[in-house]
Protein backbone atom coordinates (compact mmCIF):
# COMPACT_ATOMS: atom_id res chain seq x y z
CA UNK A 1 0.00 0.00 0.00
CA UNK A 2 1.04 3.53 -0.74
CA UNK A 3 2.15 5.34 2.23
CA UNK A 4 1.36 9.01 0.46
CA UNK A 5 -1.50 9.51 3.15
CA UNK A 6 1.35 8.81 5.93
CA UNK A 7 0.73 11.91 8.05
CA UNK A 8 -1.78 13.52 6.59
CA UNK A 9 -5.34 15.27 8.15
CA UNK A 10 -8.26 12.91 5.96
CA UNK A 11 -11.74 13.73 6.37
CA UNK A 12 -14.17 10.73 4.93
CA UNK A 13 -17.76 11.71 3.99
CA UNK A 14 -19.97 8.80 4.93
CA UNK A 15 -17.05 7.05 6.27
CA UNK A 16 -19.39 5.37 8.99
CA UNK A 17 -21.30 3.43 6.38
CA UNK A 18 -20.40 0.21 4.18
CA UNK A 19 -17.56 1.31 2.19
CA UNK A 20 -16.81 4.10 4.26
CA UNK A 21 -15.85 2.02 7.11
CA UNK A 22 -13.88 -0.22 5.23
CA UNK A 23 -12.09 2.50 3.61
CA UNK A 24 -11.43 4.33 7.11
CA UNK A 25 -9.72 1.21 8.28
CA UNK A 26 -7.50 1.43 5.14
CA UNK A 27 -6.72 4.77 5.72
CA UNK A 28 -5.31 3.97 9.20
CA UNK A 29 -3.33 1.19 7.91
CA UNK A 30 -1.52 4.16 6.17
CA UNK A 31 -0.34 5.76 9.08
CA UNK A 32 -2.85 9.47 8.54
CA UNK A 33 -1.92 11.90 11.30
CA UNK A 34 -5.88 12.62 11.89
CA UNK A 35 -9.04 11.35 10.12
CA UNK A 36 -12.13 12.90 10.57
CA UNK A 37 -15.46 10.99 9.68
CA UNK A 38 -18.73 12.73 8.85
CA UNK A 39 -21.18 11.02 9.13
CA UNK A 40 -25.08 11.54 9.88
CA UNK A 41 -25.65 7.60 10.39
CA UNK A 42 -28.89 7.65 8.48
CA UNK A 43 -27.60 4.07 7.10
CA UNK A 44 -24.04 4.11 8.70
CA UNK A 45 -23.53 2.83 12.06
CA UNK A 46 -20.85 3.84 14.99
CA UNK A 47 -20.51 -0.12 15.08
CA UNK A 48 -18.82 -0.21 11.76
CA UNK A 49 -15.98 2.15 13.15
CA UNK A 50 -15.46 -0.09 16.18
CA UNK A 51 -12.03 -1.59 14.64
CA UNK A 52 -10.35 1.70 14.12
CA UNK A 53 -11.66 2.60 18.21
CA UNK A 54 -10.24 6.05 18.90
CA UNK A 55 -7.83 6.93 15.63
CA UNK A 56 -11.11 8.29 14.30
CA UNK A 57 -13.02 11.26 15.19
CA UNK A 58 -16.77 11.09 14.20
CA UNK A 59 -18.51 14.19 13.29
CA UNK A 60 -22.15 13.24 13.26
CA UNK A 61 -24.42 15.49 10.56
CA UNK A 62 -25.47 16.32 7.79
CA UNK A 63 -22.87 17.46 5.08
CA UNK A 64 -25.60 19.60 3.11
CA UNK A 65 -24.72 21.47 6.88
CA UNK A 66 -22.19 24.66 6.48
CA UNK A 67 -21.05 23.36 9.44
CA UNK A 68 -20.44 20.00 8.88
CA UNK A 69 -19.29 20.19 5.88
CA UNK A 70 -16.53 22.70 7.43
CA UNK A 71 -14.50 20.42 8.83
CA UNK A 72 -13.29 19.32 5.47
CA UNK A 73 -11.53 23.00 5.28
CA UNK A 74 -8.23 21.77 6.63
CA UNK A 75 -8.39 18.65 5.63
CA UNK A 76 -5.16 17.70 2.99
CA UNK A 77 -7.15 14.67 1.70
CA UNK A 78 -11.47 14.18 1.31
CA UNK A 79 -12.92 11.02 0.31
CA UNK A 80 -16.32 11.72 -0.24
CA UNK A 81 -18.98 8.64 0.07
CA UNK A 82 -22.02 10.74 1.80
CA UNK A 83 -24.78 9.25 0.23
CA UNK A 84 -28.77 8.76 -0.20
CA UNK A 85 -28.97 5.31 -2.16
CA UNK A 86 -30.38 4.60 -5.14
CA UNK A 87 -33.39 2.93 -3.92
CA UNK A 88 -33.74 5.81 -1.30
CA UNK A 89 -34.44 7.93 -4.53
CA UNK A 90 -37.48 6.13 -6.07
CA UNK A 91 -39.57 7.37 -3.22
CA UNK A 92 -37.49 10.65 -2.19
CA UNK A 93 -36.08 12.00 -4.91
CA UNK A 94 -35.73 15.70 -3.22
CA UNK A 95 -33.85 14.42 -0.89
CA UNK A 96 -31.68 12.02 -2.15
CA UNK A 97 -30.43 14.79 -5.02
CA UNK A 98 -29.96 17.31 -2.41
CA UNK A 99 -27.14 15.19 -0.45
CA UNK A 100 -25.97 13.42 -3.47
CA UNK A 101 -25.50 16.52 -5.36
CA UNK A 102 -25.95 20.00 -3.05
CA UNK A 103 -23.53 17.71 -0.16
CA UNK A 104 -20.74 17.50 -2.54
CA UNK A 105 -20.98 21.56 -3.52
CA UNK A 106 -21.34 22.30 0.61
CA UNK A 107 -17.73 19.98 1.03
CA UNK A 108 -15.93 21.48 -2.07
CA UNK A 109 -17.22 25.01 -1.35
CA UNK A 110 -15.50 24.58 2.23
CA UNK A 111 -12.32 23.09 0.56
CA UNK A 112 -12.22 26.04 -1.49
CA UNK A 113 -12.59 27.98 1.71
CA UNK A 114 -9.92 26.40 3.19
CA UNK A 115 -7.18 26.79 0.15
CA UNK A 116 -5.94 23.58 0.53
CA UNK A 117 -6.72 19.59 0.02
CA UNK A 118 -7.17 16.91 -2.63
CA UNK A 119 -10.87 15.69 -3.11
CA UNK A 120 -11.86 11.97 -3.90
CA UNK A 121 -15.33 11.45 -5.28
CA UNK A 122 -16.48 8.41 -5.07
CA UNK A 123 -19.46 8.34 -7.29
CA UNK A 124 -21.23 5.54 -9.02
CA UNK A 125 -21.41 2.91 -11.74
CA UNK A 126 -25.35 4.09 -12.01
CA UNK A 127 -24.31 7.23 -13.67
CA UNK A 128 -23.60 4.85 -16.80
CA UNK A 129 -27.63 3.93 -17.49
CA UNK A 130 -28.56 1.46 -20.16
CA UNK A 131 -25.25 -0.06 -21.36
CA UNK A 132 -23.56 -0.10 -24.50
CA UNK A 133 -22.60 -3.59 -26.20
CA UNK A 134 -19.41 -4.17 -24.26
CA UNK A 135 -18.40 -3.14 -21.01
CA UNK A 136 -18.45 0.64 -19.55
CA UNK A 137 -15.16 3.11 -20.75
CA UNK A 138 -15.32 5.72 -19.25
CA UNK A 139 -15.59 7.69 -22.72
CA UNK A 140 -19.08 6.10 -22.27
CA UNK A 141 -21.32 9.09 -22.41
CA UNK A 142 -23.58 9.01 -19.40
CA UNK A 143 -27.20 8.80 -19.16
CA UNK A 144 -28.57 7.96 -15.84
CA UNK A 145 -31.69 6.15 -15.17
CA UNK A 146 -32.75 7.27 -11.74
CA UNK A 147 -32.93 10.53 -9.95
CA UNK A 148 -29.71 8.91 -7.93
CA UNK A 149 -27.82 8.50 -10.71
CA UNK A 150 -28.27 11.87 -11.96
CA UNK A 151 -27.27 12.92 -8.42
CA UNK A 152 -24.14 11.28 -8.76
CA UNK A 153 -23.33 12.33 -11.76
CA UNK A 154 -24.17 16.50 -11.00
CA UNK A 155 -21.65 15.93 -8.31
CA UNK A 156 -18.98 14.60 -10.53
CA UNK A 157 -19.56 17.85 -13.12
CA UNK A 158 -19.34 19.78 -9.69
CA UNK A 159 -16.13 17.98 -8.93
CA UNK A 160 -14.74 18.79 -11.72
CA UNK A 161 -16.00 22.37 -12.48
CA UNK A 162 -14.27 22.83 -9.41
CA UNK A 163 -11.03 21.78 -11.06
CA UNK A 164 -11.09 23.91 -14.10
CA UNK A 165 -12.50 27.08 -12.21
CA UNK A 166 -10.05 26.84 -9.28
CA UNK A 167 -8.01 24.57 -9.80
CA UNK A 168 -8.75 22.45 -6.77
CA UNK A 169 -7.07 18.76 -6.96
CA UNK A 170 -10.24 16.88 -7.73
CA UNK A 171 -10.91 13.38 -8.90
CA UNK A 172 -13.98 11.23 -9.67
CA UNK A 173 -13.87 7.49 -9.14
CA UNK A 174 -16.81 5.13 -10.24
CA UNK A 175 -17.13 1.89 -7.89
CA UNK A 176 -18.99 -0.62 -9.41
CA UNK A 177 -21.07 -2.97 -6.91
CA UNK A 178 -19.92 -3.73 -4.18
CA UNK A 179 -20.41 -6.77 -1.18
CA UNK A 180 -18.91 -8.11 1.80
CA UNK A 181 -19.25 -7.77 5.99
CA UNK A 182 -21.09 -4.83 7.18
CA UNK A 183 -22.99 -5.02 3.47
CA UNK A 184 -26.58 -3.24 3.99
CA UNK A 185 -29.19 -5.81 3.83
CA UNK A 186 -31.85 -3.81 5.87
CA UNK A 187 -34.73 -1.69 4.44
CA UNK A 188 -34.40 0.25 1.45
CA UNK A 189 -30.36 -0.14 1.77
CA UNK A 190 -30.44 -3.40 1.05
CA UNK A 191 -28.49 -4.96 -1.30
CA UNK A 192 -28.48 -8.05 -3.07
CA UNK A 193 -25.69 -10.34 -1.61
CA UNK A 194 -26.56 -9.67 1.73
CA UNK A 195 -29.94 -9.86 1.14
CA UNK A 196 -29.78 -13.39 -0.73
CA UNK A 197 -27.20 -14.78 1.82
CA UNK A 198 -29.53 -14.06 5.20
CA UNK A 199 -32.66 -15.61 2.97
CA UNK A 200 -31.18 -18.53 2.10
CA UNK A 201 -29.90 -19.16 5.36
CA UNK A 202 -33.06 -18.57 7.29
CA UNK A 203 -34.33 -20.98 4.19
CA UNK A 204 -37.19 -18.27 3.24
CA UNK A 205 -37.50 -17.41 -0.59
CA UNK A 206 -34.92 -15.51 -2.48
CA UNK A 207 -36.73 -12.51 -4.59
CA UNK A 208 -35.64 -12.25 -7.63
CA UNK A 209 -37.09 -8.74 -9.08
CA UNK A 210 -37.57 -8.91 -12.93
CA UNK A 211 -36.14 -11.74 -14.69
CA UNK A 212 -32.79 -12.27 -13.31
CA UNK A 213 -30.70 -11.33 -16.05
CA UNK A 214 -29.71 -8.24 -15.66
CA UNK A 215 -25.82 -8.31 -14.69
CA UNK A 216 -23.73 -7.05 -12.08
CA UNK A 217 -19.36 -5.94 -11.77
CA UNK A 218 -18.75 -7.52 -8.31
CA UNK A 219 -16.37 -6.19 -5.98
CA UNK A 220 -14.84 -7.11 -2.46
CA UNK A 221 -15.24 -4.29 -0.21
CA UNK A 222 -11.97 -4.29 0.94
CA UNK A 223 -10.29 -4.45 -2.07
CA UNK A 224 -12.12 -1.21 -3.32
CA UNK A 225 -11.10 0.53 -0.24
CA UNK A 226 -7.90 -0.48 -0.73
CA UNK A 227 -8.05 1.11 -4.74
CA UNK A 228 -9.08 4.16 -3.72
CA UNK A 229 -6.27 4.60 -1.05
CA UNK A 230 -4.10 3.69 -3.79
CA UNK A 231 -5.63 6.45 -6.51
CA UNK A 232 -6.25 9.16 -4.03
CA UNK A 233 -2.29 9.72 -4.67
CA UNK A 234 -2.26 9.38 -8.85
CA UNK A 235 -1.67 12.99 -10.04
CA UNK A 236 -2.57 11.80 -13.34
CA UNK A 237 -6.19 11.61 -11.75
CA UNK A 238 -6.70 15.20 -10.79
CA UNK A 239 -9.34 16.70 -12.97
CA UNK A 240 -10.55 12.84 -14.59
CA UNK A 241 -12.90 10.04 -14.09
CA UNK A 242 -11.88 6.52 -13.81
CA UNK A 243 -13.65 2.84 -12.85
CA UNK A 244 -13.17 0.60 -10.08
CA UNK A 245 -14.56 -3.06 -10.86
CA UNK A 246 -13.74 -6.52 -11.29
CA UNK A 247 -14.43 -6.63 -15.27
CA UNK A 248 -17.00 -9.23 -14.88
CA UNK A 249 -19.96 -9.28 -14.33
CA UNK A 250 -22.65 -12.44 -13.24
CA UNK A 251 -26.44 -12.37 -14.04
CA UNK A 252 -28.85 -11.89 -10.95
CA UNK A 253 -30.76 -15.26 -11.33
CA UNK A 254 -26.54 -17.59 -11.35
CA UNK A 255 -25.90 -15.52 -8.12
CA UNK A 256 -28.61 -16.34 -6.35
CA UNK A 257 -27.96 -20.25 -7.56
CA UNK A 258 -24.59 -20.36 -6.57
CA UNK A 259 -25.49 -18.59 -2.74
CA UNK A 260 -28.09 -21.93 -2.57
CA UNK A 261 -24.87 -23.87 -3.46
CA UNK A 262 -22.78 -22.35 -1.05
CA UNK A 263 -24.73 -21.70 1.98
CA UNK A 264 -26.28 -24.98 1.23
CA UNK A 265 -29.95 -23.54 1.13
CA UNK A 266 -33.23 -25.35 0.17
CA UNK A 267 -34.78 -22.36 -0.33
CA UNK A 268 -36.61 -21.55 -3.08
CA UNK A 269 -36.50 -18.71 -5.96
CA UNK A 270 -39.64 -16.67 -6.46
CA UNK A 271 -39.79 -14.04 -8.93
CA UNK A 272 -40.88 -10.04 -8.22
CA UNK A 273 -41.52 -7.39 -9.77
CA UNK A 274 -39.08 -5.16 -11.49
CA UNK A 275 -37.01 -2.36 -9.64
CA UNK A 276 -37.92 0.88 -11.54
CA UNK A 277 -35.41 2.53 -13.48
CA UNK A 278 -33.22 -0.72 -13.06
CA UNK A 279 -30.14 -0.82 -15.08
CA UNK A 280 -30.06 -4.31 -17.31
CA UNK A 281 -25.79 -4.61 -17.16
CA UNK A 282 -23.29 -3.10 -15.25
CA UNK A 283 -19.96 -4.41 -16.22
CA UNK A 284 -16.43 -2.06 -15.85
CA UNK A 285 -13.90 -1.73 -18.46
CA UNK A 286 -10.56 -1.33 -15.57
CA UNK A 287 -7.93 -0.78 -18.44
CA UNK A 288 -7.77 2.67 -17.37
CA UNK A 289 -7.04 2.11 -13.72
CA UNK A 290 -4.77 -0.66 -13.82
CA UNK A 291 -2.37 1.90 -16.12
CA UNK A 292 -3.34 4.69 -13.32
CA UNK A 293 -2.60 2.14 -10.31
CA UNK A 294 -0.64 -0.99 -10.82
CA UNK A 295 -3.18 -2.90 -7.70
CA UNK A 296 -4.68 -6.23 -8.03
CA UNK A 297 -7.61 -7.08 -6.23
CA UNK A 298 -6.87 -9.96 -3.91
CA UNK A 299 -9.97 -11.29 -2.59
CA UNK A 300 -11.36 -13.25 -5.96
CA UNK A 301 -15.47 -13.66 -5.85
CA UNK A 302 -16.25 -16.91 -4.15
CA UNK A 303 -13.87 -16.79 -1.85
CA UNK A 304 -15.27 -12.97 -0.84
CA UNK A 305 -18.39 -14.16 -0.90
CA UNK A 306 -17.72 -17.20 1.68
CA UNK A 307 -16.28 -14.56 3.74
CA UNK A 308 -19.79 -12.49 3.55
CA UNK A 309 -21.64 -15.61 4.24
CA UNK A 310 -19.67 -16.72 7.38
CA UNK A 311 -20.08 -13.00 8.54
CA UNK A 312 -24.09 -13.40 8.43
CA UNK A 313 -24.33 -17.20 9.66
CA UNK A 314 -22.99 -15.78 13.06
CA UNK A 315 -25.45 -13.28 13.32
CA UNK A 316 -29.15 -13.33 15.16
CA UNK A 317 -30.95 -14.30 11.27
CA UNK A 318 -34.38 -13.31 13.18
CA UNK A 319 -33.61 -10.34 14.07
CA UNK A 320 -31.66 -9.06 10.62
CA UNK A 321 -35.00 -10.46 8.76
CA UNK A 322 -37.02 -7.94 11.16
CA UNK A 323 -35.06 -5.19 9.39
CA UNK A 324 -34.82 -6.79 5.53
CA UNK A 325 -38.01 -5.68 3.62
CA UNK A 326 -39.09 -7.57 0.48
CA UNK A 327 -39.41 -4.45 -1.85
CA UNK A 328 -36.56 -2.03 -1.45
CA UNK A 329 -38.41 1.20 -3.14
CA UNK A 330 -41.49 3.03 -2.39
Amino acid sequence: MTDWLRGKQVVVTGGAGFIGSHLVERIVEAGAAEIVVVDDLSSGSRDNLAAVGDAVRLVEGDVCDPEVAGTAAQADVVFHLAVRNIRASIGRPLENFRVNADGTLMVLEAMRAGGRGRFVYVSSSEVYGIPPAGAFTEAVLPAPTTVYGAGKLAGELIALAYRRTYLMETMVVRPFNNYGPRSHFEGDSGEVIPKFIIRALAGKPLIVHGEGTQTRDFMYVSDTASWLVELASVDALIGDVVNIGSGVDMAVIDLAELILRETGSQSEIVFGEPRPGDIPRLCADVTKVRELAPFEPAIDFRAGLGRTIEHFAVQDLAALLEREVERTWT
